[in-house]
């Protein structure tokens, strides 16, 4: 019998160990996926795909107890060396290879060719190779940046006193109602997949005070552009105990600012693999949805077709408005129509045809949609009523505001928009790891 008793330290190392100090000059045992062979005769270099990086080993003949030929790439092996320091290898550091075991062996060459620098193919084919297009260096550092901005969300509301929850994507009845719904046979009973965790959230509220969420919902649009997925990743908050919706789009704001900062310091190789310059987070502008719609149809000559919401084409100019007039990288719309927004959503107790609402522009796409939330049993009743809803399938939901619930109110982020936007990519299936749409099930 044995007894575990936690990480043991290995004699392989990892490619951070090998920038310590002393190390140049060592012998050195690593582990990894051949990324590519760059054959020159009589000495080759192999480039080991590492999950932080690539380091380069150096073949020669007669140094090195493995014949070149039997190496191919997507082979995985373990190698040892005599680590040097060097100008032309891409970390500065190489291997010099003595001893090559091979792990394991490709069944079939590669159907992308992942070792250059950019994928020179379409985004289809990479979405159809998904798990060999995201070995690509440029495409991984998506994702890592992306693993960023959720680890700030995180870190950053942990560090105001939030509490993470997990809740059902299974339900009866929807937050958001309309026809927008995955509907299911639960035990020979209906049920929807949740377009949002809202009623959740907000029933949470009466418990911690602060809570979020990082998890998926599904929307069954029939929408085929390249903004929308049917099944995506919302960075969910609720906060209660609030003096007005402006404290939501505070807590949104040191966010930004948190992750943004983090990006810099741990994500920099990322940054710069990518090109990525990012974006302002200092003071965002907060201006109204029927001030900012006159402005921007005022400054481009644009006629208002819609005056309840925001078409794709009014997002982009008001992100170009914001930007030439506030150098603003980010604009919160305030004030949205009540008709627009769902019945939790507070009216504005000046004119009760808009509501204490908000959405968050990132260069031309609303990537946030927040607000105070009706907290009072009987006004949420009357919303209700006056829109023609039933208590029906929300008895539990509605008993939390029966039993007292603070101001509150919270926001939904989409990651892979928010993502998508700070690479400056057109296609937010760029930014997903394996999107779901109208027409992709698989991989």
């Amino acid at each position: 019998m044995e007894f575990i008793t936690g990480i043991e330290e290995k004699e392989v190392l990892e490619l951070s160990d090998l920038f310590k100090e002393g190390m140049p000059g060592k012998r050195v045992k690593v582990n990894g996926a051949v990324h590519a062979i760059r054959d020159m005769g009589t000495v080759a270099f192999v480039i080991l795909r590492k999950r932080d990086g690539l380091v380069q080993c150096v073949y020669e003949e007669g140094a090195t107890n493995f014949n070149l030929k039997d190496l191919k790439e997507a082979a995985t092996v373990e190698v040892t060396g005599t680590l040097a320091e060097s100008e032309k290898a891409p970390e500065g550091i190489e291997i010099r290879l003595e001893e090559i075991t091979v792990l394991s062996e490709p069944a079939e060459p590669l159907p992308l060719p992942i070792a250059k620098w950019k994928l020179n193919t379409s985004l289809e084919a990479k979405l159809n190779y998904r798990p060999i297009s995201l070995r690509n260096v440029r495409e991984r550092a998506k994702f890592r940046i992306q693993e960023g901005i959720v680890r700030g969300f995180r870190d950053f509301l942990y560090g105001e006193g939030f509490t993470e929850i997990h809740t059902p994507k299974i339900g009866a009845k929807s937050a958001e109602g309309g026809a927008n719904l995955f509907k299911l046979e639960y035990f020979h009973r209906p049920a929807i997949l949740q377009q949002s965790p809202q009623f959740y959230k907000q029933m949470m509220v009466g418990v911690f005070d602060r809570v979020f969420e990082t998890a998926p919902v599904f929307r069954a649009e029939k929408h085929n552009t390249k903004r929308h997925l049917n099944e995506y990743t919302s960075l969910d908050f609720e906060m209660g105990y609030i003096e007005g919706f402006e404290d939501i789009m505070a807590m949104e704001t040191g966010f930004l600012q948190y992750a943004m900062k983090l990006l810099e310091t741990e994500y920099a190789k990322e940054l710069k693999i990518l090109n990525i310059v990012l974006p302002k987070t200092d003071k965002i502008p907060a201006v109204r949805f029927d001030e900012i719609k006159r402005l921007v149809a005022e400054k481009y000559n644009r006629k208002i077709k819609n005056p309840f919401d925001l078409e794709p084409e009014e997002e982009i100019l008001i992100s170009r408005y914001a930007k030439e007039e506030w150098d603003a990288d980010f604009v919160f719309v305030t004030h949205y129509p009540s008709k627009k927004r769902p019945f939790y959503a507070m009216d504005d107790p000046a004119d009760p045809t808009f509501t204490l609402s908000f959405d968050l522009l990132f260069k031309g796409m609303e990537i946030t949609t927040g607000g105070q939330r009706i907290h009072d049993y009987n006004a949420l009743l009357e919303k209700m009523a006056s829109r023609g809803m039933t208590e029906e399938g929300m008895e539990q939901y509605l008993s939390a505001f029966k039993y007292g619930m603070p101001p509150h109110g919270g926001l939904g982020i989409g990651m892979e928009r928010l993502t998508m936007k700070l690479m400056d990519e057109d296609n937010v299936r760029e930014a997903t790891l394996f999107p779901r749409d109208l027409s992709r099930l698989e991989p």
